[in-house]
């Protein structure tokens, strides 16, 4: 049994037909044909019933043509795993990145892929992570940059960085004196938050312990977008809660309101998720390098991770 006879079997189990069969596969019909029978006779069984037109596979032939195609899919990852390894970082990868995450990194991916990997096609997507998700099990991405740990089996995670979580207080709120904020002290109900389709959101509400005793008719407004938080929060009394990178980049207007957590080593994990089945190794590794150099080596300690907040 042979790549060459796989091949032969889907060809026509496909058209239905062993002369057109032969022809896609550009073969004489009496080569297929032979290649076909030897099989055959190798796994003493028949595969096809010749007697049928058009052509139908038998029983057991359902089930060995069906095995033929999972086999060569899997033998075309050999050779993009071997593709992936090249020295030169070339290809497609396509990328999404949650909106709490991308634009902290997207100019970074992008000013590098540009100036150091020109022969490699970095297509990037804002998604939420449940989108995100879905489109990795399709295989219609081939990664993600998101806030971990993703527990699922067909997928595997790589931490890049972690990141704390800091109040930015509003001038109007009495909370705006204190140089630290004690999370027990902070009330929910003045929390200004992200839409529910942010993993961030809940991130906050366990920070906050509010996950169960949360009630919806606190909420005055929620956003799609962590500047338009401050905005609100810069005329409105409240807080809202921001990760690191965010914190990192305020312009120095805004500094006067941002203050740190006081005895609270809460971080959340920002990862590069891929499916178990991806061959874009270098790829892969190229990115992770990228997002590495961009973030402060303090952010990149492992030791992080046993303060991760769960989604």
């Amino acid at each position: 049994m042979n790549i060459q006879q796989l091949e032969y079997l889907i060809a026509v189990d496909d058209l239905k037909h062993f002369a057109r069969a032969a022809e896609h596969c550009n073969v004489t019909q009496p080569t297929l044909s032979t290649m076909i029978q030897k099989m055959e006779e190798e796994l003493n069984v028949k595969i096809f019933n010749r007697s049928k037109h058009p052509i139908e596979s038998t029983e057991i032939g359902k089930q060995i043509i069906a095995q033929a195609r999972v086999s060569l899919q899997q033998l075309s990852k050999i050779k993009k795993i071997v593709n992936a390894e090249q020295t030169t970082i070339s290809g497609t990868f396509r990328l999404s990145i949650i909106p709490t995450i991308a634009p902290y990194l997207v100019p970074q991916l992008l000013s590098k892929q540009y100036t150091q990997f020109p022969d490699l096609e970095l297509i990037i997507k804002e998604q939420t992570t449940k989108k995100i998700i879905e489109q990795l099990q399709l295989e219609y991405i081939d990664g993600a940059i998101l806030a971990g740990p993703i527990l699922n089996e067909d997928f595997i995670s790589f931490p890049i960085y972690y990141e704390k979580f800091y109040a930015y207080v509003s001038p109007l709120d009495e909370l705006y004196k204190e140089k630290e904020i004690d999370i027990e002290n902070v009330d929910i109900s003045k929390v200004w938050l992200l839409e529910n389709v942010h993993c961030l959101r809940g991130q906050i509400e366990r920070l906050c312990k509010a996950r169960n005793s949360y009630q919806q008719g606190n909420i005055k407004f929620e956003s799609g977008s962590i500047d338009t938080l401050l905005h609100v929060v810069d005329m409105n009394p409240g807080i809202t809660i921001i990760p690191e990178m965010h914190a990192m980049g305020l312009a120095e207007e805004k500094q006067d309101s941002l203050r740190p957590f006081k005895n609270m080593n809460a971080v959340r994990e920002v990862c590069l998720i891929v499916s178990k089945h991806n061959a874009k190794t270098a790829i892969q590794n190229c990115i992770i390098d990228i997002i590495k150099e961009s973030v402060p080596k303090s952010m990149q300690n492992p030791e992080l991770k046993k303060y991760v907040v769960a989604l």
